[in-house]
């Protein structure tokens, strides 16, 4: 099919910017390393599942939704864009949140009712098991429903990652910059089956590396299985002749600490380090995570002096505000 006449609604400030961070790098003894900042995307103070919900988004609409619906934790970051944006496009939304309700409202919980959606406390349920059933309840009542997959990341999804590397592909070549390595948070699967897809079509020789922050599976299937699934499904869906398998794929799982969404040292110093250095905040689900990994991979050499990294940032610094405990002495 030709995938560019897909519909695709605006939401976010595209390209998003390349920086440098030196301080960053010279700190840590490293390698260079640049930073790819999602997180000034725009919508609702950004985040990567803006770039996933142009095209889902722009799905809906030319299928006549009137209501979105889509599922995370309590602090997801996706739910809070996919609020925003269905605010934006006047649709009512539903987010389906794991956990039970909390006494205090903060982060990107806070953002989600300031943008007057409906939250479902779904408890353990935090990947979208209940949606079947509020989808049902919705079309009863007369609405016309249509589901935003976990994480944004369905072929759709994994398209718009597929576009994001172009578009990064344009900045390398304006600062004639020769990457080895692209590292960032893996989730959902969608960034990193995108990511994964782009570089084949581009023939670019650099790593993609996603660092896993999840202990969890995704619809009963390993998380490295359905990253590839989906890299397979969306190279069909565009039209590419390419299989991919385990030997494509770079997911380094030895980050995961105690789980999703739990706070440790790696994740601390990390944040604590890159916004004394570099004056830029992470989160402490992901890019936290994910720095903290690229962090590790540098000191025990497994990237080395002589290599250039960029770190693709996806977002998530609201959740900051629900993590109180990251604040300790500060070196300032």
């Amino acid at each position: 099919m030709n995938y560019k006449k897909i519909s695709k609604q605006a939401l976010g400030f595209f390209p998003t910017p390349i920086v440098e961070l030196s301080n960053l790098s010279k700190v840590l003894g490293g390698p260079k390393i640049w930073m790819k900042r999602d997180d000034n995307t725009g919508l609702a103070l950004g985040g990567n599942k803006t770039r996933k919900l142009e095209y889902i988004l722009g799905d809906a609409l030319a299928c006549g939704a009137d209501t979105i619906i889509t599922a995370g934790a309590a602090q997801s970051n996706h739910c809070r864009q996919t609020a925003a944006a269905a605010a934006s496009l006047q649709l009512e939304c539903h987010l389906v949140l794991g956990g039970e309700k909390p006494d205090i409202v903060n982060g990107n919980l806070m953002l989600d009712m300031l943008f007057g959606c409906h939250i479902h406390w779904a408890g353990v349920n935090r990947k979208g098991d209940d949606i079947p059933q509020i989808m049902e309840q919705l079309k009863q009542s007369g609405k016309k429903p249509y589901v935003v997959p976990y994480g944004g990341s369905n072929e759709l999804g994994a398209l718009a990652f597929v576009e994001a590397l172009k578009e990064l592909e344009i900045q390398f070549q304006a600062i004639d910059e020769p990457v080895t390595h692209i590292v960032f948070a893996s989730s959902s699967g969608g960034t990193q089956a995108g990511l994964m897809l782009g570089k084949k079509m581009l023939g670019a020789s650099y790593q993609i590396v996603g660092i896993n922050i999840d202990k969890g599976e995704i619809a009963n299937v390993s998380f490295d299985q359905h990253i590839l699934s989906l890299a397979n499904s969306t190279a069909k869906f565009m039209g590419v002749k390419h299989a991919f398998s385990k030997q494509d794929l770079i997911l380094n799982s030895d980050y995961v600490g105690e789980g999703y969404g739990v706070f440790g040292d790696l994740e601390h110093e990390a944040i604590s380090l890159t916004a004394q250095t570099e004056g830029i905040l992470l989160d402490p689900v992901y890019t936290g995570r994910a720095m903290g990994g690229l962090f590790d991979m540098i000191r025990s050499g497994k990237i080395n002096k002589k290599d250039s990294v960029l770190f693709w940032h996806t977002g998530g610094v609201p959740a900051l505000f629900a993590y109180p405990n990251i604040v300790t002495a500060s070196k300032c």
